[in-house]
């Protein structure tokens, strides 16, 4: 007899604990096939190996009645989050379980994760006519977000726009057109963007947003949300001239989002914005060739998150090295943000370094002088970008600015999380 939440499966030739985790996956309340596989082997006396013999009977755990439904939590736009990025492939593995929990134990609250990225490829069991076949790697997005929500974690799910590698290779009727051939347009010899302006490029990704936005996240992160930045400009020909032809293409951007917003945000969920830094400057030529307006973006979006790494800010302001500069960058980044945004409601919460490229500094101080200057300039939370996931320095820093709370942030939980540590189980408990 199988103990509640729990079935016994008869074992056939050739079965295995990890085949066997893999088969009852899906219907149990653990993420991954491995955790699974380890809660198996202790609910059958910690046993140890991996082969089955064809017969015997063993206990599957965590067997849920149904599966499950998640519900987004609300929170206010100025919800003080503090964030790290995960890929997707991160996220749906042991290792970004691991990384979740100890940002949860250091004093993180959120977490940003990959559904699409710039590559193109979706990392959810996403069904729509574009999305071809897919390698999930997030296998069950409302379990994911119970997770992260068990462990009081707000859920930002990422969505990268307009540069789609896979979607313009598989579709390039879709493509940018080279004026000069009247074939896709390609940025500096890549194949990388769809046209921004193609309403069928825009429904796919609205699509998208609106099934994420229906297993339980959060909010829903825009990035890439403008158009190509390099390459030859005046070869690249887009559907928006044609159709509309005295809009500039930052009323593209603009009209997308305006209608953007009005579908996702019935459903309770954040919109989120990633921009680039530079357009705080607000320098004509950043403007003509992304289309990010940030003073009508603003108007359509509930956080605005630039992108103010200051390695990224070459010969800016006259400093060599901007990357050892981040003082000056953040606080001038975040003024200027807030000033062209200060007669809209959006809320200014900005990606931080956590990389060393182009720094000789980087460092847990490097993190707190980044964190420190942006709340002192009106920056509401923050967001930790590392490529390689790599959190090591903010990890170290986060303790230094929890013990000096408010010279760093406020410290606000979701609804119903003590403000310490949350000791709600994760799901991988669930059913033993």
């Amino acid at each position: 007899m199988a103990p509640p939440g729990a079935e016994v499966y008869t074992a056939k030739r050739g079965d295995s604990v990890g085949s066997v985790s893999r088969q009852y996956l899906k219907r149990t309340s653990y993420l991954t096939s491995s955790e699974l596989a380890e809660a198996v082997r202790k609910a059958n006396g910690n046993r140890s190996g991996n082969n089955l013999k064809a017969g015997e009977q063993i206990i599957v755990p965590g067997i849920l009645a149904a599966p499950i439904v998640e519900k987004s939590i609300a929170v206010p736009k100025d919800f003080e989050v503090r964030a790290i990025y995960l890929t997707g492939v991160m996220a749906g593995s042991d290792h970004g379980i691991r990384i979740i929990k100890h940002w949860r134990e250091v004093g993180g609250n959120a977490v940003v994760f990959d559904i699409k990225d710039s590559d193109g490829s979706v990392n959810v069991a996403f069904d729509h006519p574009l999305a071809g076949r897919q390698h999930i790697y997030i296998r069950d997005l409302p379990k994911f977000t119970h997770f992260l929500h068990s462990e009081g974690m707000h859920a930002i799910a990422r969505i990268a726009m307009f540069r789609d590698q896979r979607l313009v290779e598989t579709h390039p009727e879709l493509a940018v057109k080279s004026h000069r051939t009247g074939q896709p347009w390609r940025e500096n010899g890549k194949l990388v963007w769809t046209d921004t302006s193609n309403p069928k490029v825009q429904e796919y990704d609205i699509a998208l947003a609106k099934y994420v936005a229906d297993s339980g996240v959060d909010e829903i992160q825009f990035d890439y949300v403008r158009f190509p930045a390099e390459g030859d400009q005046k070869d690249a020909s887009f559907y928006f001239q044609t159709e509309h032809p005295k809009w500039q293409r930052s009323d593209v951007i603009a009209d997308f989002l305006k209608r953007t917003y009005a579908e996702l945000h019935p459903k309770g969920v954040l919109l989120s914005l990633d921009v680039f830094g530079v357009m705080a400057w607000q320098r004509p030529v950043d403007l003509s060739h992304t289309g990010q307006d940030i003073v009508q973006m603003a108007k359509y979006c509930d956080v605005l998150s630039p992108m103010i790494y200051p390695s990224h800010f070459f010969r800016m302001d006259g400093y060599a090295h901007p990357g050892d500069a981040p003082e000056h960058f953040i606080g001038e980044s975040m003024g200027r943000f807030k000033l062209i945004t200060k007669d809209s409601n959006s809320v200014i919460r900005p990606w931080l370094q956590a990389f060393r490229w182009r720094t000789k500094t980087y460092s847990p101080e490097y993190i707190e002088t980044q964190v420190r200057v942006s709340k002192e300039k009106g920056g509401v939370g923050f967001l930790f970008w590392n490529a390689g996931n790599d959190y090591s320095k903010p990890y170290a820093a986060m303790p230094v600015m929890r013990s000096a709370k408010e010279k760093y942030f406020r410290g606000d939980e979701l609804p119903g999380i003590a403000k310490t540590t949350t000791a709600a189980a994760s799901p991988s408990g669930g059913g033993q």
